[in-house]
């Protein structure tokens, strides 16, 4: 006796939409699952068993709780699609306005020019500077204290294609990442700024994001405040630091970065209107 024929992608798509009742989180598990990023295109045609088991435990992740960008493995930021898992951070809209506030003002640097992105978890900041920067003249480097996630920064690192051609990856705590001697035209960073204990995060994002990557202190700002205290020994003259800084953080990360000298110095919001970057200029 044959078996019934192999469900369709569009039979497919709409029992997914039906058991999760979200058609974007629907849609973007069959794209995974179909190997494909225009559903439309293969809507009629059958599914492998392979790929109908990738997606039933896709969807059952999801129902159990685990966030979406885990669940996919991948992730949208600016205009790179990034993997991402366990070992990193999920990027946020937040962080996409702070590595904007980067990229304008690298476009600004003469060259060549160095820029450094100190944590960068799954890539996010420093693959977005090489993506949108001129390749030539421009080196970027990506630091992180996780040997995890710089193997999750390597693997997006290699999607970027030509563009990789400038990056540098290196392991380490912040700026003790670096080669000695090298000297920065622009530092930018999204630190762990949330103070520890904090009952504003999330339990999804305290169940399963890396707590190494959140948490800095009583007060959120341990993390913050070693980089600043070390940038100015790393930036050239005329050097910018950019940081991702909590909402309810601006006027005590405007006084570490003036009390440390920085002149320029700026908070600026996110898309919400919340203090979400701060930034200071070495002065020449």
């Amino acid at each position: 006796m044959n078996g019934a024929p192999p469900a369709t992608w569009r039979a497919l798509l709409a029992d997914t939409v039906a058991r999760l009742d979200d058609r974007q989180a629907a849609r973007w598990m069959c794209e995974v699952a179909s190997g494909t990023d225009r559903l439309e295109a293969v809507r009629d045609e059958p599914a492998t068993a392979g790929m109908v088991a990738h997606l039933d435990a896709m969807i059952a992740r999801y129902l159990a709780g685990e966030p979406l960008a885990y669940v996919l493995g991948r992730w949208s930021f600016r205009h790179v699609d990034l993997a991402v898992d366990r070992r990193v951070l999920i990027p946020r809209p937040e962080t996409e306005v702070v590595a904007g506030v980067a990229i304008d003002l690298a476009r600004g640097l003469p060259r060549p020019a160095v820029v450094a992105d100190l944590g960068t978890g799954s890539g996010a900041i420093g693959l977005s500077l090489a993506d949108e920067l001129p390749v030539e003249g421009i080196t970027v480097w990506l630091t992180d204290a996780s040997a995890d996630a710089l193997d999750v920064a390597r693997a997006n690192l290699a999607g970027l294609g030509r563009r990789a051609a400038n990056v540098r990856v290196a392991g380490g705590h912040w700026f003790d990442a670096l080669p000695t001697g090298t000297s920065l035209d622009l530092v930018v960073s999204n630190p762990p700024y949330v103070a520890s204990g904090s009952a504003d995060v999330a339990p999804s994002v305290v169940a399963w994001e890396p707590h190494e990557a959140l948490f800095a202190g009583a007060d959120g700002l341990d993390d913050i405040r070693a980089i600043v205290a070390a940038s100015p020994g790393w930036l050239r003259p005329g050097g910018w630091l950019v940081l991702e800084i909590g909402a309810d953080q601006g006027e005590a990360v405007d006084r570490l970065l003036v009390d440390r000298g920085y002149t320029d110095v700026a908070i600026r919001p996110d898309l919400a209107g919340r203090d979400r970057v701060a930034l200071g200029r070495i002065a020449h």
